[in-house]
């Protein structure tokens, strides 16, 4: 509601354009910087000194703001202005004229870069809000044997405050030559999608489709096709840690028969799906990521199979990093003659664009 602006509030303000936003602590401390944004009972402000720093919002008494910022209230109104809070309520200093509302009715504050991503978050076009990431391996060996070993890998999200999707795919690929002859040692591919879709709290759904092929474990194709329920057990800027569940249709199609003497190369089943997924920054530049899936047989009581994924990547600059990967693929009942495990450790450079992805 409109109302004449005190003169303390009109001196704090003062204080506040020269020297840019503060916060007052409950234990005395001020901190002087940029008010990034007030969101899920925590506030984000960028110092000279420490950079990005963020603090319990119960923990903080006072604030006062030099630049405009975006106050967005329980009831759905939006007000721009100066902020200033006095004992339980926060004043706006808008264009329209100064306006007051309990602490309690403050929904979020953002400044207007937060503002601007929060919008588009809202009302995105389908080519917005993309980021990802191109790995890539290469090692060669010239002399009396000779070695050509690759692996590239891309992934791609689009993250919205509903809905997640991910698209992500790997190539493996080795060739060796001694005394003339030529053998190609490794050769897969692997690839697929997910859509996630969050519910009420910490609640999401997702569905997905994954294809792989493996020369050497003679698997043409393998299509998965699943889905199930997951809960946010952690859900930071810098960190997330996802568990989930559910249920996958599993196609396999093989060059070999799968089971002798029947001469079928064919294998379709029901699986069990359980998995997490954990994410954090070791750091300011290094960021881990790891995958873990579990998938019991449940037309083959007995059989089963894992999955397992991990990366570490340390930037080299804003788009540029070095990244460490590590992968694990198992069948507990490969076909006869071949190994449980392909394993895969490869390190080079990443490509990255956009952002949101570790």
């Amino acid at each position: 509601m409109p109302r004449s602006v005190p003169l303390a509030v009109v001196l704090f303000l003062f204080a506040a354009a020269t020297f840019g936003d503060q916060v007052t602590l409950k234990n005395g401390d001020r901190l002087s910087g940029a008010i990034v944004k007030v969101d899920a009972d925590k506030l984000t402000i960028k110092s000279e000194l420490a950079g990005d720093v963020t603090l319990p919002w119960s923990a903080v008494v006072a604030v006062v703001s030099a630049q405009p910022l975006h106050v967005a209230l329980k009831n759905g109104q939006n007000v721009e202005g100066v902020i200033s809070t006095k004992e339980q309520n926060i004043e706006v200093a808008s264009a329209s004229g100064p306006a007051e509302a309990p602490l309690s009715e403050v929904v979020a504050v953002r400044n207007n870069a937060e503002q601007e991503v929060y919008m588009r978050e809202l009302h995105p076009r389908f080519r917005d809000l993309w980021a990802g990431l191109f790995d890539t391996g290469l090692s060669l060996t010239r002399g009396n044997s000779e070695s050509t070993n690759f692996t590239l890998a891309g992934k791609a999200a689009r993250t919205t405050s509903r809905t997640k999707i991910s698209l992500y795919a790997t190539e493996i690929y080795t060739r060796s030559s001694v005394d003339g002859v030529s053998n190609t040692t490794a050769s897969a591919i692997r690839g697929g999608a997910r859509l996630d879709v969050n519910l009420r709290d910490r609640w999401f759904v997702y569905g997905l489709t994954d294809f792989e092929h493996d020369r050497f474990q003679d698997l043409n194709l393998r299509n998965v096709l699943g889905g199930g329920v997951g809960y946010h057990l952690i859900k930071e800027k810098d960190r997330a840690f996802d568990v989930f569940g559910g249920a996958t249709f599993n196609q396999e199609y093989y060059s070999q028969p799968f089971n002798p003497p029947d001469t079928s190369t064919t294998r379709k089943t029901s699986e069990i799906m359980a998995g997490e997924t954990f994410a954090t920054k070791l750091g300011p530049r290094t960021a881990f990521t790891e995958q873990f899936n579990i998938f019991p047989n449940l037309s083959d009581t007995g059989d089963y199979r894992l999955q397992f994924d991990a990366t570490a990547a340390t930037k080299l600059k804003n788009w540029l990093s070095w990244q460490l990967t590590f992968s694990d693929r198992y069948v507990s009942r490969p076909l006869a003659g071949l190994k449980n495990n392909d394993l895969l450790f490869s390190t080079g450079l990443r490509l990255t664009f956009g952002k949101g992805v570790f």
